[in-house]
């Protein structure tokens, strides 16, 4: 039993000592080989060091180098910008010489300048005193004189200029007034309808007139005093003449002895039905037409009271002329003249449809058809500019803006065209005849004219022998006898007229 475990214990102690001489030859191999890579390692260090150090020593020589390079390139570059600046110190430096130079001559040429300022005072004040001892003036009164001959030069030069141009303007003005006054007239076409007094009224027989004067004439006489005109039953075949100033009155009786002659039945009560009848359809009437001739010129806020006075003048003439007519006539003129010199066409064409409105109105007072139709404008609250135009259309007002005198323009070439008014030429003739024959029989007048178709009367007189008090007593007087010997429509003006007119002539 023993041996086995002392044989056991040997065996382990041999085995152990086996491997720990193994480990130990093992141990001793690996310090030799650690020692072989150490050395290796050192070797490999010096070469990598030394390596190092070359590669070192190429990077510091080139670096050097560039530094060097670089040095020398500022250098050189200092160089050239100190040889520039030493360059422009000179180029200062002979500036600032030329400077002073200059300088000095300039401090030399005012010295020289005063001195012969001074110089040129004393002769000037030397010249002075001798022209004031030998013209027995002072140098104000010299320089008053000049001056006023200077002055009066200018006037003379500008009196002649102006002259002038007025002259060429007057000339140009009547010229272009021409022009647009035919261009104007040449657009305008129209039909001439003379307006009379009486109607006639056909009747389909003779026997209808017994009817119409009735029993004791209680017919005729109905009729009469219900329309206020006078009916005239004559010789004349089948007819019967309704004779009125008043066109509204005679186209009332017109129409209603027309339905009572179709109807047959004719008394008093069928007469007085019928003209209350016929008296509001023309009532209507009217105030259509004035509708209608505010559509045809596009005016459109009229009130209603300015569309019936204009619808009356279709029933108003003034020496055979229909005022309507004659009213649409001078709208259309008065706005193509306004678009011939560019004034307002709406203005102009409302001024010429309302000049002569004052025709329509029904009035019982003393007030002409001007005053009438101003009054109307200002009611329908009208612009300024149109209620001028109907206050001066006929020259009793001064005309406030351009419109207004188209307005008269066109009043007057509707009113002198030929066949537009049934007065005679020799008529017409006669009366400014009579009305410059009047004015001229007294003393003092030199010269009279009568304008605007006999609406005014213009005199002239002698400044030196009549004054300004024996003017207004002669234009007085004139007045007077104008209406004591001569019949006329509407009224006329009397403009006295004395001036002093002084004319030289530069030869």
């Amino acid at each position: 039993m023993l041996l086995p475990v002392v044989l056991l214990l040997v065996g382990l102690i041999a085995g152990w000592t086996v491997r720990w001489l193994y480990a130990k030859g093992q141990l001793s191999a690996s310090e030799q080989r650690a020692e072989r890579l150490k050395k290796d390692a050192v070797k490999e260090a010096d070469a990598l060091k030394k390596e190092l150090l070359l590669e070192t020593k190429d990077e510091l020589i080139r670096e050097r180098n560039a530094q060097e390079k670089e040095l020398r390139d500022r250098r050189n570059e200092l160089q050239r910008y100190e040889k520039r600046l030493l360059q422009k110190e000179e180029t200062l430096e002979s500036k600032a010489s030329a400077v002073e130079r200059q300088a000095q001559e300039f401090t030399d040429r005012e010295r020289k300048i005063a001195e012969r300022e001074d110089e040129v005072s004393r002769q000037e004040e030397k010249w002075r005193e001798e022209l004031e001892r030998i013209s027995g003036l002072s140098a104000d009164e010299a320089k008053r004189l000049l001056m006023q001959s200077i002055e009066d030069d200018a006037k003379r030069e500008a009196q002649t200029l102006v002259s002038r141009v007025e002259q060429e303007a007057e000339a140009a003005a009547e010229k272009k007034s021409r022009e647009i006054l035919v261009s104007t007239i040449q657009r305008m076409a129209s039909d001439v309808n003379a307006e009379v007094t009486v109607a006639s009224v056909s009747l389909p027989n003779d026997e209808m007139k017994g009817r119409i004067i009735g029993r004791e004439g209680r017919n005729i006489r109905t009729l009469e005093t219900l329309t206020g005109v006078d009916i005239i039953i004559d010789d004349t075949p089948e007819a019967v003449v309704v004779s009125c100033f008043d066109p509204v009155r005679k186209e009332v009786a017109r129409r209603s002895l027309e339905r009572l002659v179709s109807d047959g039945r004719i008394h008093p009560t069928r007469i007085e039905e019928v003209v209350q009848k016929v008296t509001h359809e023309i009532s209507q009437a009217i105030y259509e037409e004035g509708e209608k001739v505010c559509f045809d010129f596009s005016i459109h806020d009229l009130k209603p009271e300015g569309i019936r006075g204009l619808g009356r003048l279709m029933y108003r003439t003034s020496y055979g002329q229909n005022v309507l007519a004659h009213t649409r006539e001078v709208a259309m003129f008065a706005s193509m003249l306004a678009g011939e010199i560019g004034a307002d066409r709406d203005i102009a064409k409302r001024g010429g449809l309302l000049h002569d409105i004052g025709k329509g109105i029904e009035s019982d007072g003393d007030s002409n058809h001007v005053e009438l139709g101003v009054e109307l404008a200002r009611r329908l609250g009208e612009d300024e500019r149109v209620i001028n135009c109907i206050a001066a259309h006929h020259g009793d007002v001064a005309h406030s803006c351009p419109e207004s005198v188209l307005v008269q323009v066109a009043d007057a070439l509707s009113a002198s065209r030929p066949g537009a008014r049934r007065e005679t030429l020799d008529n017409y003739i006669k009366r400014l005849e009579n009305l410059e024959r009047i004015a001229e029989q007294f003393g003092g007048v030199e010269k009279a004219y009568a304008i605007q178709a006999g609406r005014e009367l213009r005199i002239m007189v002698n400044h030196e022998t009549v004054s300004d008090s024996e003017a207004k007593d002669i234009a007085k007087s004139i007045a007077r006898q104008i209406e004591s010997e001569l019949r006329y429509p509407g009224r006329i003006k009397v403009t006295m007229i004395r001036e002093t007119r002084i004319v030289e002539y530069a030869r």
